[in-house]
């Protein structure tokens, strides 16, 4: 691959050069000139450190680089990427506990944070290059997305995150984060596989450091009061990376290495299929409405369901005002077979709440299936009430206070009846509903609901 981060040659000397993959006038029509303005830093092993900038523009091969004071070193991604034929990843690690120091040495000076664009002595120097002119050199080169850095964290914030990467794919040899498409969504929520499982047998401090930082965003997007504070992890990363004396990979006992292959076996069960569906049903919100997971639930139903399709519910011997009560209990636990027995029609009310009462049913049956055991479940919004009703609820759904009085009818062929009451769904505040509920006898004399007029407030 053609690399436009180099180090090379102007006019015979050498040089730190930045091909832009522009000719002449493109370079002149987009104002790359600009750049040579823009600074960049050389940090010593000592640290000190000057700011290093553009000495001029020249032409090679058609295209326009700009040059400056060299730098004798590797580029930082080359190094990480090496093949260790006999695994010593010495020099890896080296070069990351040079990168900590520099970037503890620059403090809050504003540097890249991508490897791509930064340089290692093999002295303990660094050479952090000018960040807009390096990310429009990688972007042609094809690096187009850097996978060791998030976008939403800052700082000494963004430098611990980026560390952890590195570190992570020195021990693990893979990056946390594989997928161009859910990169950053999955840099938010925190899904990669933990290291100590990614790297069976790391020291646990140095395990322990990486989670906290890679972590990070995690926390700053719940607004954490209590978040890790990213100068003490990369000082104790330093301190690790420095002590010679610390063995940083112990034995796995038979009973361990079982026990992580089951806990892995897990994440990957919850990575592929509960992360999965559930960013499924938030971003097609609540009720889910597509006709692909539409037709997979109705499919799941369908088939849990067959066996006891003789035994269905009936609303027999109920009063009007019991099977309305009983509707939005039904409700609240998912019970959507039994609510199909409280109802009677078409009515376009009653089916979004039947197809609401199924989806979440489907998905904590999946939940239930392949989540471990004592996490969280869909829980009854009622039974949540009951147990103080914290918030955030995100896994809470149903109705509360529930009030039902009768609104008219004739008592004998038909009678109407007024709910009101608060509905909760996942991630969601309550919202205020009103329900007008009309309710008929069926052939068999057994009163069911045949239509819902709703009012949301």
């Amino acid at each position: 691959m053609r690399r436009h981060i180099l180090l090379s040659e102007v006019e015979g000397k050498p040089a730190v050069c930045f091909d832009t993959g522009l000719e002449p006038r493109s370079f002149a029509r987009t104002k790359m000139s600009q750049s040579l303005i823009e600074k960049g830093y050389i940090v010593n092993s000592d640290g000190t450190n000057e700011v290093w900038r553009s000495s001029g523009v020249c032409e090679h091969g058609g295209h326009m680089r700009v040059w400056g004071k060299p730098f004798n070193g590797e580029r930082f991604d080359i190094i990480l990427n090496k093949i260790d034929a006999n695994k010593d990843i010495s020099s890896k690690l080296q070069a990351v506990y040079y990168w900590l120091k520099a970037k503890m040495f620059l403090g809050d000076e504003h540097t890249t944070l991508n490897p791509a664009a930064t340089f290692i002595g093999s002295d303990g120097s660094v050479y952090f290059s000018p960040p807009n002119l390096s990310s429009r050199c990688l972007h042609v080169e094809g690096v187009v997305l850097d996978k060791y850095n998030c976008p939403d964290l800052m700082d000494m914030d963004a430098a611990a995150f980026c560390a952890a990467a590195m570190l992570y794919q020195i021990f693990s040899g893979t990056l946390p984060y594989t997928s161009d498409e859910t990169i950053y969504q999955d840099m938010r929520e925190g899904i990669y596989m933990p290291i100590h499982l990614a790297a069976p047998g790391l020291n646990k401090n140095l395990c322990s450091l990486i989670q906290n930082a890679l972590l990070l965003p995690v926390e700053k997007k719940n607004r954490n009061s209590a978040k890790k504070n990213a100068l003490d992890i990369i000082n104790n990363l330093i301190k690790i990376l420095s002590d010679k004396s610390i063995n940083l990979f112990g034995e796995v006992s038979i009973d361990d290495s079982k026990k992580q292959e089951a806990e892995k076996n897990i994440y990957l069960f919850k990575q592929n299929v509960i992360v999965k569906t559930e960013r499924f049903a938030i971003r097609n919100k609540f009720p889910l409405m597509g006709i692909a997971g539409g037709i997979f639930f109705v499919l799941f139903i369908i088939f849990s369901t067959m066996g006891g399709s003789k035994s269905r519910p009936t609303t027999a011997g109920m009063l009007p005002d019991s099977i309305v009560f009983a509707y939005y209990n039904a409700f609240s636990n998912l019970d959507h077979v039994f609510m199909e027995a409280c109802v009677q029609g078409s009515d376009p009310v009653i089916k979004s709440d039947i197809n609401a009462a199924v989806t979440f049913y489907a998905v904590a049956k999946t939940r239930q299936a392949y989540t471990p055991a004592g996490t969280s479940q869909i829980i009854p919004a009622r039974a949540w009430q009951d147990s103080g009703g914290e918030l955030p609820a995100p896994d809470v759904f149903g109705v509360t206070e529930l009030t039902v009085e009768p609104a008219g009818g004739d008592s004998y062929s038909l009678i109407m009846f007024r709910a009101n009451y608060n509905l909760w769904a996942p991630n969601e505040h309550a919202r205020r509903r009103t329900d007008t509920l009309t309710l008929q006898q069926d052939r068999r004399k057994n009163w069911r609901i045949t239509e819902i007029l709703r009012v949301e407030r």
